[in-house]
């Protein structure tokens, strides 16, 4: 009787290992795919200098969303995980993401501000005029 229970549990042990296998294979494909995709692109812009380069970089970033998203899922096990625990790993990530945007637009702004008020430029005072003159 314990050879028929050691049989089942190396049965099942291979039929996991096969399944986890096959999904690493599936997931390497798929990111193959994306990567060769991005390439194509790349090569055509250069050969024949389309697309725009604001499509072209959304293309990009859109796409590596994509393989983070499968890297992460897959050979980080975060896709068989608890949904809270998901959550505690993506919110932050993503207040971090917002928190980088906020201090680049800050900090345009004072780039834009500083150039302004550059030393030896003319500064232009306007003086309000009484009403009545």
């Amino acid at each position: 009787m314990s050879a028929h229970t050691e049989d089942s549990t190396l049965s099942a042990q291979h039929g996991h290992a096969d399944s986890s296998t096959k999904t690493i294979w599936k997931t390497f494909w798929i990111l193959l795919g994306i990567t060769m995709l991005e390439l194509a692109i790349a090569i055509v812009h250069l050969k024949f200098d389309v697309p725009s380069v604001l499509i072209r970089n959304s293309i990009y970033l859109c796409l590596t969303v994509l393989k983070a998203f499968f890297i992460v899922a897959e050979f980080m096990h975060l896709k068989h995980e608890v949904k809270n625990l998901i959550l505690t790993i993506l919110i932050p990530l993503l207040l971090f993401i917002w928190f980088i945007i906020a201090f680049l637009a800050d900090g345009d702004s004072w780039k834009n501000m500083r150039k302004d008020l550059a030393p030896g430029k003319p500064q232009t005072e306007q003086v309000a005029q009484p009403k009545g003159e």
